[in-house]
């Protein structure tokens, strides 16, 4: 498509904006944009009058610039490029060179590990709202829990009520935040925490209270991570009472920053090493944990009904006719339907709430039945056959691949590193905590699937790097020509490394590590534009001089072509990376413009920051760092091992220039480079 748009639209030489022309484009374009403000178009004429100050721009101003930019800035770049690429291929300096960026490459790697950046699985975003989940002892009253929540509630509004200023609305002064959007509380089900897995049973004891803030740009600099802090510290001091806060997180649900799962069989002793080592961790007062929290509730009151099965036996009846009988005084049994339109509603009975929350009316209920033995109606009282124990139990058993399962688990505090605080955790756990023979502690969560990404991204980039291998191998007929590009994208990773290690920024495993795979592409685009025509270059002088194409050119021949190939190449290759540095800064930078409001108000409402840039950020920069890096990778190195890999071919081939070129005067210009 390039080749056929250029043909038909693209001019051999662009001629100067003529003013008369220019002048005649702007009046009809004024012209109409007149007409348009009489019927009004607002939008319309505002970009007819954009479009206008872009041609007067342009054609008066912005194209000599253009000119002197083409014909002379350019021009002198790429001398002064032929003359340091010629001191690059001169004498010993290629060995220089190519050494120099090997040790640049294995410095780089010493920086990373001396100045270690800060190691996250995903962006660490500004909250977009943020979950404060409250628990009580299971068994509480919703009543009591709902009481509970209004505490909750007035301390959080205290936090942000100073993010209230007065306006107008509807003619009256009123108090409006302009942080907050909402705040939401729930009391009973569906407040547990999504990270605990899926909750069947009612939760009356639990509740959540749910604050929302406006859009980032509404914010006016406020950080929400701060807010959600003061609500933290707020929140400190409740009696009797588990307060989590935690803010919603970027990329797919995973599970929390630290995950300690005790394995064994016993689970009694399982119960007994969990609540140890999470006394044992809170102990260490290690920084960074927000709260341990076990999965598993322990004291949790039951009331087993035991059936006698002797006496039932007796009266005839069976132990599912017992428990059916609870069952329908407790949650009920469906006996009718009711219809509406197209709706079904089922219709339960079941006892009054006087009766069904009473143990000892519950269980002097009679049971009606017809005696199988003689087919007579008659009624038991459940109290005959059962007897019931007050007791506490554990409210699950969990498993993982068949092995009973506690986890510990806890958010990490907002500015803290969740690698570091389990590191830190680890190093107290694994040298002093003893767990018991046949139990297993291990961490998990979301360090687990750190790990695993990271080896699939780093499998990946193996792959993706193989694979080009492999097509440039096809594309050149070659094997050492690939290796040259292959190890132009090793190097790259000299940028990145370097770009991290000094500005400080962290290492995203997910979106920094797709930043490295997408910037070999870019690198080995370049790198292939450069060869290609370097070895085009090759052969058109091995022509001039006359020589086989199996010949091997001088040395001092093969300099002064690579010199020439950069030189013409240099634009294609400079542009390739401006370009993509450039169209990344806005994704880098958080960059926001609305053109619709530029065109429609004049507004173009600009703005830096937001979750967009939390999360495709560390890639941009990553892209950006390595490119910039790689562009003299590209223009320099890549020559510099081309001289090398021939300067190689030629010690070891028989065809050193023998037709018409003496190998004495070959040896003489061995290292000789006239430039």
């Amino acid at each position: 498509i390039n080749p056929a748009l250029a043909s038909r639209f693209m001019k051999d030489k662009e001629n100067d904006p003529e003013k008369k022309k220019v002048i005649k484009r702007v009046a009809i374009m004024a012209g109409f944009a007149l007409l348009f403000l009489l019927f009004g178009w607002k939008s319309a004429t505002n970009l007819l009058i954009i479009l206008a100050v872009i041609d007067l721009f342009y054609s008066l101003w912005f194209y000599k610039r253009v000119k002197k930019f083409q014909y002379n800035f350019l021009p002198r770049l790429e001398n002064a490029y032929a003359r340091f690429l010629g001191f690059a291929l001169r004498k010993k300096n290629p060995r220089y060179f190519f050494f120099g960026t090997i040790f640049l490459l294995l410095f780089s790697f010493f920086l990373l590990a001396k100045f270690t950046p800060k190691v996250l699985f995903f962006p660490e975003n500004e909250p977009q709202f943020f979950n404060v989940f409250v628990e009580l002892p299971i068994g509480t009253d919703i009543t009591v829990t709902d009481k509970y929540t209004r505490e909750v509630e007035k301390r959080v509004y205290d936090v942000i009520k100073k993010y209230e200023e007065d306006t107008v609305i509807d003619g009256k002064k009123v108090k409006h935040n302009f942080l907050i959007e909402s705040v939401i509380a729930k009391v009973g089900k569906g407040t547990s925490d999504p990270s605990d897995g899926p909750q069947m049973s009612a939760t009356p004891h639990k509740a959540r209270v749910t604050v929302s803030f406006v859009d980032f740009e509404k914010r006016r600099g406020i950080s929400s991570s701060k807010v959600m802090e003061d609500v933290r510290k707020a929140l400190v001091g409740i009696p009797g009472v588990r307060i989590i806060v935690e803010k919603n997180r970027m990329g797919p649900p995973r599970k929390k920053p630290i995950n300690i799962e005790i394995s064994g069989d016993n689970y009694d002793s399982l119960i007994v090493t969990s609540e140890r080592l999470r006394s044992f961790i809170e102990s260490k007062k290690i920084a960074g944990i927000e709260k341990l929290k076990s999965n598993i509730e322990v004291l949790v009151p039951e009331l087993l009904v035991e059936i006698d099965r002797e006496k039932a036996r007796r009266f005839n009846l069976s132990t599912a006719q017992i428990g059916q009988a609870l069952r329908t005084s407790l949650y009920g049994m469906e006996v009718s339907t009711y219809k509406i339109d197209e709706d079904d509603y089922p219709i339960q009975i079941r006892l009054s709430d006087e009766y069904r929350y009473n143990p000892q009316l519950l269980l002097n209920q009679n049971i009606t039945f017809r005696d199988q033995s003689n087919g007579q109606i008659r009624q038991v009282p459940l109290s005959a056959v059962v007897s019931t124990i007050k007791r506490s139990t554990y409210s699950a058993v969990n498993r993982i691949n068949l092995t009973r399962v506690i986890t510990i688990s806890s958010n990490v505090l907002e500015g803290y590193n969740p690698n570091e605080v389990v590191n830190n955790i680890k190093k107290e756990v694994f040298s002093e905590f003893n767990a018991p023979d046949g139990i297993t502690i291990k961490f998990t969560g979301e360090q687990e699937d750190q790990a695993k990404e990271m080896a699939f991204l780093s499998k990946a980039l193996m792959i993706a790097v193989f694979l080009i291998f492999l097509i440039i191998v096809a594309q050149f007929n070659s094997v050492s020509t690939p290796i040259i590009i292959t190890t132009s994208v090793v190097f790259s990773l000299i940028g990145v490394l370097l770009g991290l290690v000094i500005f400080q920024m962290d290492f995203v495993i997910i979106m920094t590590m797709i930043g490295i795979i997408s910037l070999a592409g870019v690198v080995v685009n370049n790198a292939i534009v450069l060869i290609d025509f370097a070895n085009l270059e090759i052969s058109r002088r091995k022509a001039e001089l006359e020589m086989d194409e199996d010949d091997q050119l001088p040395l001092s021949e093969l300099a002064k072509v690579l010199v020439k190939a950069g030189q013409l190449r240099l634009r294609p290759v400079l542009l390739t990376a401006i370009t993509t540095v450039l169209g990344l800064v806005p994704l880098a930078t958080g960059m926001n413009i609305n053109f619709f409001t530029l065109v429609s108000d004049w507004d173009p409402q600009i703005w830096f920051g937001g979750d967009n840039v939390a999360f495709w950020g560390p890639m941009s920069w990553t892209v950006i760092f390595g490119l910039t890096f790689a562009t003299f990778l590209t223009l320099v190195i890549v020559p510099v091992m081309l001289y090398l890999l021939y300067k190689i071919k030629y010690r070891f081939s028989k065809n050193n220039g023998s037709n018409g070129i003496q190998r004495n005067a070959v040896k003489e210009e061995l290292f000789e480079l006239n430039s």
